[in-house]
């Protein structure tokens, strides 16, 4: 594989002066006796050794697929956002030990997925590497590891790891440190979904066909098991000590790995997904990647949305043996039955981002037709927390809040975090390429937005329920349709 000519210059860290943004906040629905909760936000999933920093290495934070951080967001002070202009839709936004952004990006033209690394203080690109041309969703879910490379599988088949470094010059580069095809277990025309490290530091993947495969790219091992036929993979996956959780178009699974890798079920739960795809999900199917969360070791129970007609639940399940605990009713106060999100998961909390309605772009090939193919942005979001003895489950709140992303749990500030997507005209519910977004904080007790700012007016800031990434000095970096926002304070 080549690169493409990199872009390079040598760090620079000039201070940061942001410009002053409108201030704008908006109440949710009160909730019903949040207050009388008093809920832990922790713990979360133990720290995977062979991941990079909790909060920062994967997507949805960690590799249990939390989506929390351990990390404060924009603290005191007034709100500001820049936009780092990439002509690319930036689903994944990543940063290291070293405090370097990676982030992977689908170039609007061409759409070959490329990497970037960004310079931490202003968010412009340093260097780029492009990868092979895979699937829609192929190459979207990546992680970093213990050593900051970035682990992905191209349209190659290929599992890569993609380092950063400089060269003698001074300047970044990005290469690929490590390869390792995976084709003797994906047929042609099937494509990585999802991919997360075990604590063995074997790399777990799933593919869009349905094929769950182990890698050890040290060995050259790779081990796979087929799902059942019909049953595809249209999110990531999760790790955890117990094994890996894959939630297919039919069912959530857990597996562990046999004595020479290759992967075997420990148990499989059917959730209900509905007659059709619905607008603003993906596929037929759930839209989660699977969330372990739990008050004692933060992995003792696994969660999902499933896809019901009319109202659709949280499911939550013990990871030892697969027993349901809930099926609870989410997402009612806006109306909305569907969420493309995963959920997030932090000590006996789950939280819940609707979906259903949302226009994205283009859906992957295969997901078939929406019923209804259209539908306004109904958004929405719920809280519900899992009984102290571990029976049962009781919603919190429900609001109408229209998150635009994948929100993210700060365990150091106590906030949610996430960028809204306003109606252009108060009170109606449709979306159009003039819609405001905005960066809001919102109270994990009550459901209510305490802070915002307007980050963007129109398309080029949609943020497409893609996630957003606390950094080490507390800017929240949001993958766009082009590019990359970075929301500062003070």
């Amino acid at each position: 594989m080549s690169s493409s000519p990199a872009r390079r210059r040598t760090l620079r860290r000039p201070l940061i002066t942001g410009l002053i943004s409108a201030f704008l906040a908006v109440a949710a629905t009160a909730p019903a006796d949040a207050a009388s909760t008093g809920s832990v936000y922790t713990p979360v999933p133990p720290h995977n050794p062979y991941a990079g920093p909790d909060g920062t290495a994967t997507m949805h934070g960690d590799t249990g697929s939390s989506d929390t951080t351990p990390l404060p967001g924009p603290g005191a002070g007034t709100l500001a956002s820049n936009r780092v202009a990439l002509a690319s839709a930036c689903p994944t936004v990543l940063v290291g030990a070293d405090g370097y952004p990676v982030i992977l990006c689908t170039p609007i033209f061409g759409q070959v997925p490329t990497v970037h690394l960004l310079d931490p203080d202003d968010g412009s690109s340093l260097a780029t590497l492009e990868l092979t041309k895979g699937s829609l969703l192929g190459g979207v879910y990546a992680y970093l590891d213990n050593e900051d490379r970035l682990v992905v599988a191209d349209g190659s088949r290929s599992l890569l790891r993609v380092a950063h470094h400089r060269n003698t010059d001074g300047d970044w580069e990005l290469s690929v440190d490590r390869s390792l095809s995976l084709a003797s277990v994906i047929p042609e025309g099937d494509a990585v979904t999802g991919l997360s490290p075990d604590w063995q530091g074997r790399v777990w993947f799933a593919t869009g066909g349905g094929v769950v495969g182990v890698a050890d790219d040290r060995t050259g091992t790779v081990r796979s098991l087929a799902l059942p036929a019909g049953e595809r993979v249209a999110n990531s996956i999760s790790t955890a000590p117990e094994g890996t959780a894959v939630t297919t178009t039919h069912a959530t699974y857990l597996l562990s790995a046999g004595a020479d890798g290759t992967p075997a079920i420990r148990w499989r739960q059917a959730y209900d997904r509905g007659q059709a795809r619905k607008p603003g999900l993906l596929s037929w199917g759930s839209g989660s990647t699977p969330t372990f969360l739990g008050p004692k070791t933060g992995t003792e129970y696994v969660a999902i949305v499933d896809n019901a007609d009319t109202t659709v639940h949280l499911e939550v399940y013990r990871t030892d043996t697969g027993a349901e605990v809930c099926s609870v009713p989410v997402l009612q106060t806006a109306g909305g039955p569907g969420s493309e999100n995963s959920p997030i998961g932090a000590g006996r909390s789950v939280f819940v981002a609707g979906t259903y309605g949302y226009p994205y772009p283009a859906v992957p090939e295969g997901a078939g037709d929406a019923v209804p193919s259209s539908a306004d942005f109904a958004g929405g979001l719920t809280r519900v927390d899992i009984t102290a003895d571990g029976t049962g489950c009781t919603q919190v709140w429900d609001n109408t809040l229209r998150s635009a992303a994948v929100p993210k749990l700060s365990t150091a500030d106590g906030t949610l975090h996430t960028v809204l997507r306003d109606p252009l005209i108060p009170g109606t519910k449709g979306t159009s390429l003039l819609d405001p977004y905005r960066y809001a904080q919102i109270d994990p007790e009550t459901g209510l937005v305490t802070r915002s700012v307007r980050v963007g007016v129109g398309s080029l800031y949609d943020t497409l329920q893609m996630a957003g990434t606390v950094a080490p000095d507390g800017s929240y970096l949001q993958g766009t349709v082009t590019g990359v926002l970075r929301i500062t304070a003070g």
